[in-house]
Protein backbone atom coordinates (compact mmCIF):
# COMPACT_ATOMS: atom_id res chain seq x y z
CA UNK A 1 0.00 0.00 0.00
CA UNK A 2 1.38 3.66 -0.90
CA UNK A 3 0.37 6.79 0.80
CA UNK A 4 0.72 10.17 -0.27
CA UNK A 5 -0.03 12.31 2.59
CA UNK A 6 -0.66 15.92 2.75
CA UNK A 7 -0.60 17.04 -0.37
CA UNK A 8 -2.30 19.78 -1.89
CA UNK A 9 -4.57 18.01 -4.42
CA UNK A 10 -5.94 19.64 -7.57
CA UNK A 11 -8.23 17.02 -9.80
CA UNK A 12 -9.75 19.34 -12.85
CA UNK A 13 -11.74 16.95 -13.60
CA UNK A 14 -13.94 17.60 -10.30
CA UNK A 15 -12.23 20.87 -9.86
CA UNK A 16 -11.42 19.93 -6.52
CA UNK A 17 -8.61 21.19 -4.28
CA UNK A 18 -7.44 21.25 -1.21
CA UNK A 19 -4.98 18.90 1.57
CA UNK A 20 -5.94 15.21 1.21
CA UNK A 21 -4.77 12.06 2.11
CA UNK A 22 -4.50 9.62 -0.93
CA UNK A 23 -4.58 5.88 -0.29
CA UNK A 24 -3.31 3.48 -3.14
CA UNK A 25 -3.93 -0.08 -2.85
CA UNK A 26 -1.98 -1.83 -6.13
CA UNK A 27 -2.84 -0.04 -9.40
CA UNK A 28 -6.10 1.88 -7.97
CA UNK A 29 -6.68 5.05 -5.83
CA UNK A 30 -8.69 3.15 -2.44
CA UNK A 31 -9.34 6.26 -1.23
CA UNK A 32 -9.14 9.92 -0.57
CA UNK A 33 -9.22 11.11 2.60
CA UNK A 34 -9.10 15.14 4.65
CA UNK A 35 -6.02 15.77 6.47
CA UNK A 36 -6.02 13.99 9.87
CA UNK A 37 -8.65 11.24 9.04
CA UNK A 38 -9.44 8.03 11.05
CA UNK A 39 -9.25 6.13 8.58
CA UNK A 40 -5.55 6.92 7.21
CA UNK A 41 -4.25 6.85 10.71
CA UNK A 42 -5.58 3.38 11.20
CA UNK A 43 -3.88 2.50 8.07
CA UNK A 44 -0.58 4.23 9.04
CA UNK A 45 -0.06 1.71 11.65
CA UNK A 46 -0.20 -1.47 9.52
CA UNK A 47 2.98 -3.05 7.96
CA UNK A 48 4.35 -2.93 4.36
CA UNK A 49 2.64 0.94 3.96
CA UNK A 50 5.04 3.10 1.66
CA UNK A 51 4.34 6.82 2.91
CA UNK A 52 4.93 9.95 0.68
CA UNK A 53 4.84 13.03 2.90
CA UNK A 54 3.88 15.35 0.08
CA UNK A 55 3.25 18.68 2.93
CA UNK A 56 4.08 21.94 1.03
CA UNK A 57 3.59 20.35 -2.52
CA UNK A 58 1.38 19.78 -5.28
CA UNK A 59 -0.79 16.14 -6.23
CA UNK A 60 -2.26 16.18 -9.52
CA UNK A 61 -3.07 13.62 -11.87
CA UNK A 62 -0.21 12.27 -13.76
CA UNK A 63 0.28 14.05 -16.52
CA UNK A 64 -0.55 13.50 -20.19
CA UNK A 65 1.43 13.97 -23.37
CA UNK A 66 -0.54 12.96 -26.66
CA UNK A 67 2.27 13.84 -28.95
CA UNK A 68 6.01 12.61 -28.29
CA UNK A 69 8.63 11.24 -30.71
CA UNK A 70 10.54 8.05 -28.53
CA UNK A 71 12.16 7.45 -32.46
CA UNK A 72 11.57 3.45 -31.81
CA UNK A 73 11.99 1.54 -34.01
CA UNK A 74 14.64 3.10 -36.95
CA UNK A 75 16.43 6.05 -34.85
CA UNK A 76 17.15 4.79 -31.06
CA UNK A 77 20.41 6.65 -31.17
CA UNK A 78 18.33 9.73 -30.54
CA UNK A 79 15.66 8.16 -28.17
CA UNK A 80 13.76 4.43 -27.36
CA UNK A 81 10.67 4.08 -25.78
CA UNK A 82 12.33 3.14 -22.48
CA UNK A 83 14.62 6.27 -22.37
CA UNK A 84 11.56 8.34 -23.94
CA UNK A 85 9.44 6.73 -20.66
CA UNK A 86 12.38 7.86 -18.28
CA UNK A 87 12.28 11.51 -19.70
CA UNK A 88 8.62 11.59 -19.71
CA UNK A 89 8.31 10.20 -15.73
CA UNK A 90 10.67 12.89 -15.03
CA UNK A 91 8.73 15.71 -16.00
CA UNK A 92 5.49 14.25 -14.03
CA UNK A 93 3.89 12.29 -17.00
CA UNK A 94 2.55 9.09 -16.61
CA UNK A 95 0.71 8.67 -20.20
CA UNK A 96 1.96 9.33 -23.63
CA UNK A 97 1.17 8.69 -27.14
CA UNK A 98 3.99 7.95 -29.59
CA UNK A 99 4.36 9.03 -33.28
CA UNK A 100 4.61 6.90 -36.43
CA UNK A 101 7.57 8.55 -38.41
CA UNK A 102 9.68 5.61 -37.05
CA UNK A 103 11.13 2.78 -39.82
CA UNK A 104 9.09 1.01 -39.89
CA UNK A 105 6.10 3.14 -39.94
CA UNK A 106 3.21 3.06 -37.63
CA UNK A 107 0.97 1.70 -40.50
CA UNK A 108 0.62 -2.10 -40.13
CA UNK A 109 -0.30 -4.04 -36.86
CA UNK A 110 3.38 -6.06 -36.15
CA UNK A 111 4.84 -2.94 -35.58
CA UNK A 112 2.08 -1.51 -33.69
CA UNK A 113 1.85 -4.42 -31.43
CA UNK A 114 5.62 -4.70 -30.94
CA UNK A 115 5.75 -1.21 -29.38
CA UNK A 116 2.97 -1.59 -27.47
CA UNK A 117 4.04 -4.54 -25.74
CA UNK A 118 7.41 -3.28 -25.13
CA UNK A 119 6.00 -0.05 -23.70
CA UNK A 120 4.65 -2.19 -20.92
CA UNK A 121 7.71 -2.87 -19.73
CA UNK A 122 8.46 0.99 -18.79
CA UNK A 123 5.72 1.43 -16.17
CA UNK A 124 4.25 3.94 -17.56
CA UNK A 125 1.18 4.75 -20.18
CA UNK A 126 2.94 4.55 -23.44
CA UNK A 127 0.21 4.06 -26.18
CA UNK A 128 0.55 4.61 -30.15
CA UNK A 129 -0.71 6.44 -32.97
CA UNK A 130 -1.51 4.57 -36.43
CA UNK A 131 -0.36 6.27 -39.70
CA UNK A 132 -3.29 7.98 -41.69
CA UNK A 133 -1.07 6.75 -44.70
CA UNK A 134 1.32 4.02 -45.71
CA UNK A 135 4.77 4.97 -45.38
CA UNK A 136 3.86 8.52 -44.42
CA UNK A 137 3.44 9.01 -48.59
CA UNK A 138 0.22 10.79 -48.21
CA UNK A 139 -0.93 8.75 -51.14
CA UNK A 140 -2.56 5.32 -50.00
CA UNK A 141 -4.73 4.85 -46.28
CA UNK A 142 -3.62 2.97 -43.90
CA UNK A 143 -5.77 -0.04 -42.89
CA UNK A 144 -7.25 2.18 -40.49
CA UNK A 145 -9.60 -0.28 -39.04
CA UNK A 146 -6.69 -2.90 -38.10
CA UNK A 147 -4.77 -0.72 -36.74
CA UNK A 148 -7.39 0.82 -34.20
CA UNK A 149 -8.11 -2.90 -33.13
CA UNK A 150 -4.22 -3.61 -32.89
CA UNK A 151 -4.40 -0.54 -30.43
CA UNK A 152 -3.70 2.44 -31.50
CA UNK A 153 -4.97 5.36 -30.24
CA UNK A 154 -5.24 7.96 -32.96
CA UNK A 155 -4.43 8.35 -36.75
CA UNK A 156 -1.79 10.61 -37.73
CA UNK A 157 1.35 11.52 -40.43
CA UNK A 158 2.92 14.07 -37.68
CA UNK A 159 6.32 15.05 -39.65
CA UNK A 160 4.50 15.15 -42.85
CA UNK A 161 1.33 17.19 -44.15
CA UNK A 162 -1.52 15.18 -46.06
CA UNK A 163 -1.33 17.38 -48.77
CA UNK A 164 -3.80 15.93 -51.14
CA UNK A 165 -7.03 16.96 -50.47
CA UNK A 166 -8.40 13.78 -51.99
CA UNK A 167 -6.66 11.33 -49.53
CA UNK A 168 -7.34 13.62 -46.57
CA UNK A 169 -11.00 13.87 -47.17
CA UNK A 170 -11.60 10.18 -47.22
CA UNK A 171 -9.02 9.57 -44.51
CA UNK A 172 -11.39 11.19 -42.52
CA UNK A 173 -14.72 9.74 -43.49
CA UNK A 174 -12.84 6.26 -42.31
CA UNK A 175 -11.91 7.91 -39.13
CA UNK A 176 -15.10 9.28 -38.40
CA UNK A 177 -16.99 6.43 -39.18
CA UNK A 178 -14.24 4.33 -36.47
CA UNK A 179 -14.92 7.42 -34.09
CA UNK A 180 -11.02 8.41 -33.91
CA UNK A 181 -9.36 11.49 -34.22
CA UNK A 182 -7.01 12.34 -36.80
CA UNK A 183 -4.01 14.68 -35.73
CA UNK A 184 -2.61 16.90 -38.28
CA UNK A 185 1.09 18.49 -39.08
CA UNK A 186 -0.58 21.45 -40.92
CA UNK A 187 2.63 23.00 -43.18
CA UNK A 188 1.91 23.11 -46.85
CA UNK A 189 5.31 22.61 -48.19
CA UNK A 190 4.15 24.26 -51.27
CA UNK A 191 4.98 28.00 -49.58
CA UNK A 192 8.60 26.40 -47.47
CA UNK A 193 12.00 27.62 -49.11
CA UNK A 194 14.24 26.63 -46.08
CA UNK A 195 11.61 24.73 -42.96
CA UNK A 196 12.01 25.05 -39.51
CA UNK A 197 12.87 29.11 -39.49
CA UNK A 198 9.88 31.58 -39.65
CA UNK A 199 9.83 33.73 -43.04
CA UNK A 200 10.59 37.41 -41.52
CA UNK A 201 13.15 39.95 -39.79
CA UNK A 202 15.15 37.04 -38.11
CA UNK A 203 15.32 34.62 -41.28
CA UNK A 204 16.36 37.80 -43.36
CA UNK A 205 19.09 38.44 -40.97
CA UNK A 206 20.21 34.85 -41.52
CA UNK A 207 20.19 35.24 -44.75
CA UNK A 208 17.29 31.89 -45.21
CA UNK A 209 13.99 32.00 -46.88
CA UNK A 210 11.89 30.50 -43.96
CA UNK A 211 8.60 28.92 -43.88
CA UNK A 212 5.69 31.66 -44.06
CA UNK A 213 2.74 31.38 -41.83
CA UNK A 214 0.01 30.81 -44.86
CA UNK A 215 1.66 27.54 -44.78
CA UNK A 216 0.06 27.01 -41.89
CA UNK A 217 -2.90 28.99 -42.02
CA UNK A 218 -3.83 27.48 -45.12
CA UNK A 219 -4.12 24.02 -44.16
CA UNK A 220 -5.94 24.93 -41.23
CA UNK A 221 -8.55 26.32 -43.27
CA UNK A 222 -8.78 23.50 -46.11
CA UNK A 223 -9.12 20.87 -43.07
CA UNK A 224 -11.68 22.97 -41.17
CA UNK A 225 -13.83 23.27 -44.54
CA UNK A 226 -13.20 18.97 -44.60
CA UNK A 227 -14.27 17.95 -41.24
CA UNK A 228 -17.21 20.14 -41.65
CA UNK A 229 -18.21 18.50 -44.54
CA UNK A 230 -17.26 14.66 -43.11
CA UNK A 231 -18.17 15.14 -39.55
CA UNK A 232 -14.91 14.22 -38.49
CA UNK A 233 -12.65 14.66 -35.30
CA UNK A 234 -9.61 16.50 -36.01
CA UNK A 235 -6.80 17.50 -33.88
CA UNK A 236 -4.41 20.77 -35.20
CA UNK A 237 -0.89 19.78 -33.62
CA UNK A 238 1.44 22.27 -32.89
CA UNK A 239 -0.04 25.12 -33.49
CA UNK A 240 1.86 28.84 -34.39
CA UNK A 241 0.02 31.21 -35.61
CA UNK A 242 -2.66 33.91 -34.70
CA UNK A 243 -4.75 33.15 -37.50
CA UNK A 244 -4.98 29.63 -37.29
CA UNK A 245 -5.60 30.09 -33.34
CA UNK A 246 -8.57 32.09 -34.58
CA UNK A 247 -10.09 30.34 -37.60
CA UNK A 248 -10.32 27.32 -34.43
CA UNK A 249 -11.81 29.43 -32.31
CA UNK A 250 -14.30 29.88 -34.81
CA UNK A 251 -14.91 26.15 -35.72
CA UNK A 252 -15.39 24.98 -32.05
CA UNK A 253 -18.40 28.00 -31.66
CA UNK A 254 -19.70 26.27 -34.72
CA UNK A 255 -19.85 23.05 -33.45
CA UNK A 256 -17.50 21.05 -34.98
CA UNK A 257 -15.23 18.57 -33.33
CA UNK A 258 -11.66 20.69 -33.91
CA UNK A 259 -8.80 20.19 -31.43
CA UNK A 260 -5.75 22.08 -31.63
CA UNK A 261 -2.57 21.65 -29.71
CA UNK A 262 0.08 23.83 -28.35
CA UNK A 263 3.90 23.25 -27.21
CA UNK A 264 5.64 24.99 -24.65
CA UNK A 265 8.29 26.67 -26.58
CA UNK A 266 5.31 27.68 -28.92
CA UNK A 267 3.87 29.93 -26.22
CA UNK A 268 7.32 30.68 -24.81
CA UNK A 269 9.59 31.80 -27.23
CA UNK A 270 9.56 33.68 -30.73
CA UNK A 271 11.77 33.17 -33.75
CA UNK A 272 14.20 35.90 -32.00
CA UNK A 273 15.29 32.85 -30.17
CA UNK A 274 16.92 31.28 -32.97
CA UNK A 275 19.66 34.34 -33.00
CA UNK A 276 20.45 32.55 -29.27
CA UNK A 277 20.15 28.99 -29.31
CA UNK A 278 20.72 28.36 -33.40
CA UNK A 279 19.62 24.93 -34.05
CA UNK A 280 17.87 24.32 -30.75
CA UNK A 281 15.03 26.84 -31.61
CA UNK A 282 14.80 25.16 -35.34
CA UNK A 283 11.40 23.25 -35.14
CA UNK A 284 8.29 22.46 -37.33
CA UNK A 285 6.64 24.83 -37.55
CA UNK A 286 9.01 27.40 -36.68
CA UNK A 287 8.99 29.72 -33.64
CA UNK A 288 6.78 33.25 -34.78
CA UNK A 289 6.12 36.35 -33.76
CA UNK A 290 5.54 38.07 -29.99
CA UNK A 291 1.86 38.54 -31.09
CA UNK A 292 1.45 34.93 -32.47
CA UNK A 293 2.93 33.93 -28.75
CA UNK A 294 0.39 36.08 -27.03
CA UNK A 295 -2.39 34.18 -29.06
CA UNK A 296 -1.67 31.10 -28.18
CA UNK A 297 -1.79 32.12 -24.81
CA UNK A 298 -4.96 33.59 -25.13
CA UNK A 299 -6.07 30.29 -26.92
CA UNK A 300 -5.51 28.58 -23.90
CA UNK A 301 -6.64 30.63 -21.59
CA UNK A 302 -9.63 30.16 -23.56
CA UNK A 303 -10.07 27.38 -24.21
CA UNK A 304 -9.85 27.55 -28.20
CA UNK A 305 -6.12 25.45 -27.74
CA UNK A 306 -7.45 22.55 -25.99
CA UNK A 307 -4.18 20.79 -24.83
CA UNK A 308 -0.35 21.44 -23.89
CA UNK A 309 1.30 19.06 -26.10
CA UNK A 310 5.45 18.98 -26.19
CA UNK A 311 6.05 17.22 -29.35
CA UNK A 312 9.03 16.21 -27.95
CA UNK A 313 11.72 15.52 -30.78
CA UNK A 314 15.44 14.21 -29.68
CA UNK A 315 18.10 14.52 -32.02
CA UNK A 316 21.29 13.35 -31.87
CA UNK A 317 23.90 16.37 -30.87
CA UNK A 318 26.15 15.40 -33.77
CA UNK A 319 23.02 16.08 -35.88
CA UNK A 320 22.12 19.46 -34.47
CA UNK A 321 25.58 20.47 -34.95
CA UNK A 322 24.66 20.93 -38.33
CA UNK A 323 24.75 24.12 -40.29
CA UNK A 324 21.16 25.63 -39.42
CA UNK A 325 19.69 24.51 -42.80
CA UNK A 326 20.54 20.88 -42.69
CA UNK A 327 20.09 20.46 -39.10
CA UNK A 328 16.70 18.74 -38.11
CA UNK A 329 14.29 20.19 -36.90
CA UNK A 330 12.57 19.64 -32.99
CA UNK A 331 13.40 19.78 -29.30
CA UNK A 332 12.80 17.75 -26.66
CA UNK A 333 10.32 18.66 -24.25
CA UNK A 334 8.65 16.17 -21.76
CA UNK A 335 11.03 17.48 -18.87
CA UNK A 336 10.18 21.09 -18.79
CA UNK A 337 6.92 21.52 -19.84
CA UNK A 338 5.20 21.59 -16.14
CA UNK A 339 7.80 24.08 -15.31
CA UNK A 340 7.76 26.26 -18.61
CA UNK A 341 3.64 26.23 -18.44
CA UNK A 342 3.98 27.70 -14.24
CA UNK A 343 6.30 30.31 -15.46
CA UNK A 344 5.20 31.63 -18.84
CA UNK A 345 1.41 30.93 -18.01
CA UNK A 346 0.35 30.57 -14.31
CA UNK A 347 2.97 32.93 -12.70
CA UNK A 348 2.09 35.65 -15.12
CA UNK A 349 -1.70 35.29 -14.34
CA UNK A 350 -2.71 33.90 -17.62
CA UNK A 351 -4.84 30.85 -15.86
CA UNK A 352 -4.90 28.95 -12.47
CA UNK A 353 -2.69 26.14 -11.86
CA UNK A 354 -5.94 24.11 -11.95
CA UNK A 355 -6.41 25.14 -15.34
CA UNK A 356 -2.73 24.19 -17.06
CA UNK A 357 -3.26 20.77 -15.04
CA UNK A 358 -6.17 20.50 -17.48
CA UNK A 359 -4.43 21.55 -20.02
CA UNK A 360 -1.84 18.81 -19.14
CA UNK A 361 -3.52 16.21 -18.27
CA UNK A 362 -7.70 16.37 -18.46
CA UNK A 363 -7.89 17.61 -22.10
CA UNK A 364 -5.86 14.84 -23.84
CA UNK A 365 -7.48 11.97 -21.80
CA UNK A 366 -10.93 13.42 -23.11
CA UNK A 367 -10.26 13.74 -26.49
CA UNK A 368 -7.81 10.31 -27.19
CA UNK A 369 -10.20 8.56 -24.54
CA UNK A 370 -8.01 7.62 -22.27
CA UNK A 371 -8.10 6.61 -18.75
CA UNK A 372 -5.98 9.35 -17.07
CA UNK A 373 -6.51 13.17 -16.36
CA UNK A 374 -8.43 12.45 -12.87
CA UNK A 375 -8.08 11.64 -9.17
CA UNK A 376 -10.83 9.59 -7.88
CA UNK A 377 -11.67 6.83 -5.65
CA UNK A 378 -11.66 3.40 -8.15
CA UNK A 379 -9.73 5.27 -10.80
CA UNK A 380 -6.16 5.23 -11.90
CA UNK A 381 -3.51 5.32 -9.69
CA UNK A 382 -1.59 8.01 -11.76
CA UNK A 383 -0.20 10.90 -9.90
CA UNK A 384 2.53 13.78 -10.03
CA UNK A 385 3.78 15.58 -7.07
CA UNK A 386 5.35 18.42 -7.55
CA UNK A 387 6.53 22.07 -5.75
CA UNK A 388 4.63 24.83 -8.04
CA UNK A 389 7.14 27.40 -6.72
CA UNK A 390 10.25 24.37 -5.96
CA UNK A 391 13.13 25.51 -8.19
CA UNK A 392 15.23 23.09 -9.86
CA UNK A 393 17.90 22.92 -12.56
CA UNK A 394 17.84 21.51 -15.66
CA UNK A 395 21.05 20.98 -16.07
CA UNK A 396 21.37 16.98 -17.60
CA UNK A 397 18.74 15.10 -19.37
CA UNK A 398 16.88 11.81 -18.59
CA UNK A 399 16.58 11.53 -22.53
CA UNK A 400 19.15 10.46 -24.65
CA UNK A 401 19.19 13.99 -26.38
CA UNK A 402 19.61 17.58 -25.14
CA UNK A 403 18.77 19.36 -27.77
CA UNK A 404 16.68 21.79 -26.19
CA UNK A 405 16.71 25.77 -25.74
CA UNK A 406 15.96 25.37 -22.26
CA UNK A 407 19.17 23.21 -20.80
CA UNK A 408 20.94 25.00 -17.65
CA UNK A 409 18.12 27.07 -17.28
CA UNK A 410 16.40 27.06 -13.38
CA UNK A 411 12.34 26.40 -13.60
CA UNK A 412 9.99 26.71 -11.05
CA UNK A 413 7.54 23.04 -10.51
CA UNK A 414 10.02 20.97 -9.64
CA UNK A 415 8.62 17.08 -9.92
CA UNK A 416 9.28 15.05 -6.67
CA UNK A 417 7.45 11.87 -7.45
CA UNK A 418 6.20 10.55 -10.45
CA UNK A 419 3.08 7.55 -9.60
CA UNK A 420 2.04 5.84 -12.34
CA UNK A 421 -0.67 2.44 -11.79
CA UNK A 422 0.30 2.42 -8.36
CA UNK A 423 4.21 2.32 -8.36
CA UNK A 424 6.82 5.11 -7.69
CA UNK A 425 8.31 5.50 -11.44
CA UNK A 426 10.53 8.52 -10.80
CA UNK A 427 11.20 10.07 -6.88
CA UNK A 428 13.78 12.96 -7.23
CA UNK A 429 17.21 13.06 -5.47
CA UNK A 430 17.08 14.27 -1.97
CA UNK A 431 19.47 17.56 -2.08
CA UNK A 432 22.56 17.16 0.09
Amino acid sequence: MLIVKNGYMIDPASKTEGVRDIVIDGEIIAGIYVEGSREVAELLKGKDVTVIDARGRTVAPGLVDPHVHFRDPGFTYKEDIESGAKAAARGGFTSVIMMGNTNPHMDNVETIKDVLERGKKTGLNVYTCANVTMDMAGKELTPMEELIQAGAVLFTDDGKPITDEKIMEEACKKAASLNKVISLHEEDPAFITDNGINHGKVSKKLGIEGSPRDAEISMVKRDIEIARKTGAKLTVQHISTKEAVDRIRRAKKEGLSIFAEATPHHFTLTDEAVLEHGTNAKMNPPLRLESDRKAIIEGLRDGSIDVIATDHAPHSKEEKEKPLTEAPSGITGLETALSLGIRELVKPGYMTLMTLIERLSLRAARIYELPAGRIFVGGPADLVVFGEKDQWKFDSSFSKATNTPFLGQSLPGKVYDTICKGKIVYQAKEEK
